[in-house]
């Protein structure tokens, strides 16, 4: 049992190794400064990617010099010297006009590069020089690239599905811009999962005991580094029948959301910059104006982004810049009351997020239990100041402020893929922009315009809404848009861009009702469904026409049997229906109806079994006496044409194929460029680290005494030329040069390393061989006593078998002991003949013969002996037939007495060898191990 259970253990084990190839996933927090990546892989969960310099969070930051792309922090020390060649804070430009405010400020902010119109799109685009230009969805998808291989990189296998978050006050075509942004750069997004969603998920997970059926509030302020957010949520259990019992599990519900899309730790950071920049230039070093100087700019902000942080601990400190402006130094003392004079403004907005989310949830500030503060922009002492008067209670530092996001939405990853069990932890999200539909109706005033509500303020997706048009004869069209944003501040009704979405034109009305009039038909209307989806994105499902069909049953139908056939054949064409007379359909004069939700509609298909009473007048009853008999109902058949429906985007249109080809390519062309300018730096640092390396080892005694005086004077100057060649011309050549002279070099050194290689194992190997010869000698002197000559009870094994060993395990002896003899006679620089893989061979020989052995021993059972026959004497006792003993003492002889004998104190016993932690196996944890998901 216990070989059996070791068995299927392995065979799980290979079929896990096989599977996980495709299991890791990630998350991407994609922040205005800062990404962090989040992994999740079989014996990984839940952890951070780390970036090449080993670090937890890498800079959003991308750069392009010297044909050169640079990510994180290498290009921020280009963005230092070139500006302009180093594109920051890209998030908020995604789906934008170069008309946008938030472009328009950050312009403002950034006035050394030069923004252009896309003028297929509207959209802007970077002009990097005279023949390249890069949009913010190329940008972005550059950095997702970096992020994927850091995540593989910490994962050791592809990813290819991740969640990214996306701030919670992205509109629609924002959302859209950042998933086409992913798909260029090869990622499956799973979900796009808002910044404070995830939040609240990472901190439910780790207290989600502490919950129960009453609700406790949280509020989270997030204060980033371009924007500041206050979200309400709360935290309760709840029952949820999805498998058909009964289940109770914890669920994070948003209420309430405010923000201010221009508050954020970059403002105070630019108003720092142009501080230190006016302070230079009171000093009168020089005649030039420092605002003027791009670089020295870039450089103060650099500066100002380090005191910010420095100040929020320490009450002063100096900021530096050496080489400011015309080589003059910069040094300053700056207090923590010189810059929150600076931000006197900005504090006066720290409430204000907080007062929106109370409000839009409804609630007051008495019901928040606790407030948890967010984001690295909360550090700032004057923010929590603030923060406290706004809230009136004590501020919660309980959560890693850099950390939450990434490791809520890496969870959300785990549980939307198919290869992670992750304990169930419900998360409602909100609309923060309520979306209507509007169209136009004729009426006896003339063309009246009707708004209907799809998705209210705060209303719960993911959701289905159906909004019905009962009015309508012919073609028509609605539009899709934003409902009233009266409870925004203007500025923020500005940042929302454009408040029209889509326009949708419906065709083939007129002919789907055609299709289906006559007096037995009722007309629904015109059903157009939609779905919010778990990103938050709008889609228009499928616009229908719903008609009521009343089927009259027949004479015929008076059984059972008789019924169903009826309806089948009804149904599937085997019968015509008797011909109805078709006349106009009438239009009630009826508002058309209110959106529904869609689960309130029947499904698609569905049949309605009820009475109902036929149009234009006609009584179901009446028509029912005439054709049928009275017992018999009619039936009622719900029949939905597809309406076809063609989209027209009224704001920023997504990549179109073309568009994305080239943007695909380009990147692509960047990749490839990129890789192989890594190609010829790996192969440049290897050939240098192994040149120094082979110069020193020629000077270690074990490596000069392995190899000819001329050997060794050749590799070395082999290595001089090499090394003189790379300080020379050779600094400029190609990646396939350096490999060239690498392999070159390998060869040359192949032998001598063998050699040396060979006389340092060797010592070790032939103690194996010792160790497995003492072993099997010991075992051969046991399996001997286990033979029919001289155990005939244990006949477990063949005198041949024993004879083979026998005469491998001599044969292995006599030949060691030659070998070993002949090698110690030769010099070291001499060819080896003792390898290590001889030797390797020997064992293996050696390690079957006695495996086949030992597996012999574990499938032997004793043979069976027959109990002698037993006869009564005349005393009633019973004798062995058998038995010619003098003293007829009854002997019985079975298998089990065979099988439980104890040895001889004299006699040598054979023990069957246990497989490794053969007794570790429990066969309950076998069964359940067969899940070939990893759980978190």
């Amino acid at each position: 049992m216990k070989l059996c259970g070791l068995v299927s253990t392995l065979l799980i084990c290979l079929v896990g190794v096989s599977f996980v190839d495709s299991l890791a996933v990630m998350s991407v927090d994609l922040g205005s400064e800062w990404m962090k990546i989040g992994i999740v892989s079989p014996g990984v969960p839940m952890e951070i990617a780390l970036n090449k310099e080993s670090k937890r969070k890498t800079p959003a930051v991308i750069s392009f010099r010297d044909n050169a792309r640079l990510f994180g922090e290498d290009a921020q020390t280009v963005g230092v010297r070139f500006p302009k060649q180093a594109y920051i804070y890209l998030l908020d430009l995604l789906g934008k006009n170069i008309n946008h405010p938030l472009v328009k400020l950050y312009q403002k902010r950034f006035p050394y590069y030069e923004i252009v119109e896309d003028p297929d799109r509207g959209t802007i685009l970077f002009k990097h020089d005279d023949e390249n230009l890069y949009s913010p969805e190329e940008l972005i998808a550059q950095l997702l690239v970096k992020a994927k291989e850091f995540a593989e990189n910490g994962a050791h296998q592809p990813i290819k599905e991740c969640v990214l978050t996306v701030p919670g006050f992205f509109n629609q075509v924002e959302r859209r811009a950042l998933l086409q942004a992913a798909e260029l750069a090869g990622l499956k997004v799973l979900q796009l999962i808002n910044d404070y969603t995830a939040v609240a998920l990472n901190y439910g997970i780790f207290r989600s005991k502490s919950f129960n059926e009453t609700s406790q509030y949280v509020l989270f302020y997030d204060m980033g580094a371009s924007s500041t957010t206050a979200t309400l949520v709360s935290y309760q259990t709840i029952k949820t029948k999805e498998r058909g019992y009964v289940e109770t599990h914890p669920q994070a519900s948003v209420l309430g959301v405010g923000f201010d899309r221009t508050l954020g730790g970059l403002e105070i950071q630019l108003r720092l910059r142009d501080y230190l920049a006016k302070k230079f230039n009171e000093m009168k070093k020089t005649k030039n104006d420092v605002f003027n100087n791009p670089r020295s700019m870039a450089k103060l902000f650099k500066e100002a982004g380090r005191l910010k942080n420095v100040l929020s601990a320490n009450a002063e400190h100096y900021a530096q810049v050496e080489g400011l402006l015309d080589e003059q130094d910069f040094k300053l003392i700056v207090k923590r009351e010189d810059m929150e004079s600076l931000i006197e403004d900005l504090m006066e907005r720290v409430g204000k997020p907080v007062e929106q989310a109370l409000k839009t949830a409804h609630l007051t500030i008495d019901v928040v239990n606790q407030v948890v503060l967010v984001g690295a922009g909360t550090r700032v002492p004057k923010v929590q100041e603030n923060l406290q008067k706004a809230v009136r209670q004590d501020l919660a530092k309980n959560l890693n402020t850099d950390e939450a996001a990434t490791l809520g939405a890496v969870y959300k990853a785990a549980d939307l893929s198919t290869g992670f069990k992750v304990s169930k932890f419900i998360t409602k999200d909100a609309v923060l922009f309520p979306i209507q539909v509007t169209f136009q109706r004729e009426t006896e005033d003339g063309i009246k315009q009707v708004k209907r509500t799809l998705f209210g303020l705060m209303n719960p997706y993911p959701q289905k809404k159906i909004i019905t048009f009962n009015k309508h004869t012919d073609d028509f069209s609605f539009n899709v848009n934003y409902a009233e944003l009266d409870y925004l501040p203007d500025s923020e009704i500005l940042n929302m861009g454009s408040t029209n979405l889509s326009e949708y034109k419906l065709s083939g009305v007129a002919d789907a009702l055609k299709k289906n009039t006559g007096d037995n038909i009722e007309t629904k209307g015109i059903k157009a469904h939609f779905a919010m989806d778990d990103s938050g994105l709008l889609n228009l499902v499928n616009v229908e026409l719903v008609v009521e069909k009343t089927i009259l049953p027949t004479e015929e139908e008076e059984g059972t049997l008789s019924k169903l056939g009826s309806t089948f054949s009804k149904l599937f064409g085997g019968e015509e229906e008797k011909p109805v007379e078709e006349k106009p359909v009438e239009e009630k004069e009826t508002e058309d109806k209110p959106v529904e939700k869609e689960n309130d509609e029947k499904q698609s298909g569905s049949t309605k079994e009820s009475v109902k009473k036929p149009k234009n007048g006609t009584s179901a009853k009446n028509a029912t006496e005439k054709e049928a008999p009275k017992d018999l109902k009619p039936k009622v058949v719900t029949v939905r044409e597809p309406i076809k429906a063609s989209e027209e985007v009224l704001s920023i249109n997504v990549l179109n194929k073309m568009q994305f080809i080239e943007s695909a390519e380009k990147i692509k062309k960047l990749n490839k460029i990129e890789k192989e300018i890594n190609r010829r730096a790996t192969a440049l640092n290897n050939l240098e680290s192994f040149v120094i390396d082979i110069q020193n080892k020629l000077y270690e005694d074990e490596y000069s005494q392995a190899g000819t005086e001329e050997e060794i004077e050749k590799i070395k100057t082999t290595c001089s030329e090499i090394s003189e060649w790379l300080y020379e011309e050779g600094s400029e050549a190609d990646a396939e040069t350096y490999e060239k002279k690498s392999d070159d070099l390998h060869t040359l050194t192949k032998e001598l390393f063998s050699r040396v290689w060979e006389h340092k194992e060797r010592p070790e190997a032939l103690k194996a061989l010792h160790s497995m010869l003492n072993h099997s000698t010991h075992f051969l002197t046991s399996a001997k006593n286990l033979t029919k000559t001289t155990n005939p009870e244990k006949d477990i094994y063949t005198d041949v078998e024993i004879e083979s060993l026998e005469k491998l395990i001599n044969e292995t002896t006599d030949w060691e002991e030659k070998v070993v003899k002949e090698q110690n006679e030769l010099k070291k620089y001499e060819p080896v003949k003792l390898t290590v893989k001889m030797l390797m061979d020997k064992m293996a020989a050696l390690d079957r013969e006695v495996k086949y052995l030992v597996n012999k021993i574990k499938l032997w059972r004793p043979k069976k002996i027959e109990k002698p026959v037993e006869e009564k004497n005349e005393n009633g006792s019973s004798t062995d037939k058998n038995d010619t003993s003098d003293n007829k003492e009854n002997v019985i002889i079975n298998e089990e007495s065979i099988a439980s004998e104890e040895p001889a104190a004299n006699e040598e016993t054979v023990e069957t060898p246990e497989p490794e932690n053969i007794s570790e196996i429990n066969p309950t944890t076998t069964e359940e191990s067969k899940d070939s998901h990893s759980e978190l």
